[in-house]
């Protein structure tokens, strides 16, 4: 029996496992039934907390069809908070992910993270869609974002479009990830997730929220801290410097909240 944790941040939810002593084997077929909705746990993905050699512990992170991404931000809040649970770290913790390392600040059920300094950023980018021509902003955060404005997301067929995105040849062999943007105002954003691994609409995405907060600041539609409305309809806070078309000291700020505790019967 494998013990774990199912938490929350922002709608994203995850399972989350000690590791350190290396009791759980990631295995994509293990990984897909854990995942499973109604069938399994049911999660957006699997976090292992796991030994590193460099701060305080490894994230490793594992999509619901098996793969293992980069990074992902809110399952970066949760694992801080599961580490903090664990007695590893205090309020503080650095550590480590595929996509870098990331800083930390618990308290209690508030969860804040600095991301890596977002890359890859191109605005305006022309992307065909059978023949309908698609103005998209794409952007590194930590794993990459195609982000749309729109003036009405809630019409947009998520589920339908997001994949034509996230599969177009112009982002072999990685994808992207895929996040609607309705600006409400110089400081409030809404955004809807088409996420890569998951292969649906997800109900919020810590990326894709600053994705959507960096693209929309770049294109002067707003201006920094910026709360996002996610569809699960809690709201995640991104704070960042900007200047010269470069972000910097990149944070997401947001609730954690823990579902329950278990154990996987393998």
């Amino acid at each position: 029996m494998i013990p774990f944790v199912k938490m929350s941040a922002g709608g994203n939810d995850f399972i989350l496992i000690d590791n350190r002593r290396g009791i759980f084997n990631p295995l994509p077929s293990l990984i897909q039934k854990t995942c499973a909705r109604k069938l399994g746990v049911g999660a957006d993905g699997i976090l292992l907390l796991e030994v590193s050699r460099n701060v305080d512990f490894k994230m490793r992170i594992f999509n619901p069809d098996g793969t293992e991404p980069e990074m992902c931000g809110n399952g970066a809040r949760c694992i801080a908070r599961f580490a903090n649970l664990l007695g590893i770290v205090e309020k503080k913790t650095i550590f480590e992910t595929k996509a870098g390392f990331i800083q930390a600040e618990v308290s209690e059920e508030m969860v804040k993270i600095k991301l890596e300094d977002p890359k890859r950023i191109e605005l305006y980018r022309r992307l065909d869609l059978d023949g309908e021509v698609l103005t998209i902003h794409f952007i590194n955060t930590g794993v990459p974002h195609s982000v749309l404005i729109e003036r009405d997301i809630d019409k947009i067929d998520v589920v339908k479009l997001g994949p034509q995105i996230r599969y177009h040849l112009d982002f072999y062999p990685d994808g992207t990830n895929v996040t609607w943007v309705k600006v409400l105002d110089k400081k409030t954003l809404k955004i809807r997730t088409y996420e890569r691994g998951v292969e649906d609409e997800t109900l919020a995405c810590g990326t894709g929220a600053c994705a959507a907060a960096c693209i929309t600041y770049l294109l002067n539609l707003t201006s920094p801290p910026i709360d996002i409305e996610t569809r699960g309809g809690e709201v995640l806070k991104v704070h960042f410097s900007g200047s010269n078309d470069k972000i910097t000291d990149l944070l997401l700020e947001g609730e954690v909240k823990i579902i329950y505790k278990g154990e996987l019967l393998l």
